[in-house]
């Protein structure tokens, strides 16, 4: 075999790897260097049409004046446009009056979806599933009502309902079978000796003589197998009737607090989010 380990004897920028892979100067195609020019004449057209140089305190503008922020303000406005005859109309518009409107109210829940994954969805879950220890607002379980003006009033003045424990008047026994009775309640029956402590111990008059709440109280309707604290047995009952609810009394009860958005929202947010809500499932 001949050593000559440049037989073509062609240019070589003499680097060779592994006793006979050498590194040639030939040109590159034709092709790549026409698309390396043309990239190169493209980078410098860019930075004479677009923002491109960052300089001390500013930047290279561009001779189009094209900035990111004036093209997302360019279409907000455009998408402002298309809104405002329906924003208009809301806002002399009452939430029952845009429940009635077909038009507005088809609106209303494509424009709420965000503000409703922003303002609720962290506590009422995702399409008003709810959450453990957050009410469902996909059902018809409504402790407060749940007419459109109620869910809006709900919304603007937030919600703070009471209930008192029971831990210093009754006995464990009373306890538990006032929890059995609301169980009982729940399966479309009753429980003879808690049905009696119902009555005495004052129970109906938060949640009513047929057990089914006091509106204008936000009582939980117990007659049915909706529960505000989950998972609803036994257990959860009697702590619920032992410790109470918002009761500052006991550190160990439990809280149930809807905060107000009068604040936070515009009033025609707050129409927007009632009758979102509204239209979920479970307004009345």
């Amino acid at each position: 075999m001949s050593d000559d380990k440049n037989s073509t004897k062609k240019s070589d920028t003499g680097h060779v790897w592994d006793d006979n892979l050498r590194e040639l100067t030939n040109q590159p195609p034709r092709w790549w260097m026409i698309s390396l020019y043309l990239s190169i004449a493209w980078v410098v057209v860019y930075f004479v049409l677009y923002p491109s140089i960052p300089l001390v305190s500013s930047y290279t503008k561009g001779i189009m004046g094209w900035t990111q922020i004036k093209e997302y303000k360019e279409d907000l406005q455009a998408v402002e446009e298309i809104r405002a005859p329906f924003e208009n109309r809301m806002k002399t518009m009452s939430a029952a009056e845009i429940l009635a409107d077909n038009e507005l109210s088809a609106y209303t829940v494509r424009s709420a979806k965000v503000l409703f994954g922003d303002r609720c969805s962290p506590c009422h879950g995702t399409g008003g599933a709810g959450n453990p220890g957050y009410p469902v607002l996909a059902d018809d379980d409504w402790l407060y009502g749940g007419k459109v003006d109620n869910i809006q009033q709900t919304i603007t003045m937030g919600r703070k309902g009471a209930m008192p424990g029971f831990a210093a008047t009754a006995t464990d026994q009373e306890i538990s079978d006032l929890a059995k009775h609301v169980i009982a309640l729940s399966k479309g029956s009753e429980h003879e000796a808690g049905k009696t402590l119902y009555m005495t111990k004052g129970c109906a008059a938060c949640h009513g003589m047929d057990a089914k709440g006091v509106q204008f109280m936000g009582s939980a309707n117990l007659t049915d197998a909706i529960w505000r604290f989950t998972p609803g047995n036994e257990e959860s009952v009697k702590y619920t009737i032992l410790h109470g609810i918002n009761n500052p009394a006991d550190k160990e009860s439990r809280i149930a607090v809807m905060p107000t958005f009068k604040e936070q929202l515009s009033e025609t947010e707050i129409k927007k989010l009632a009758v979102y809500v509204h239209k979920l499932g479970g307004g009345q």
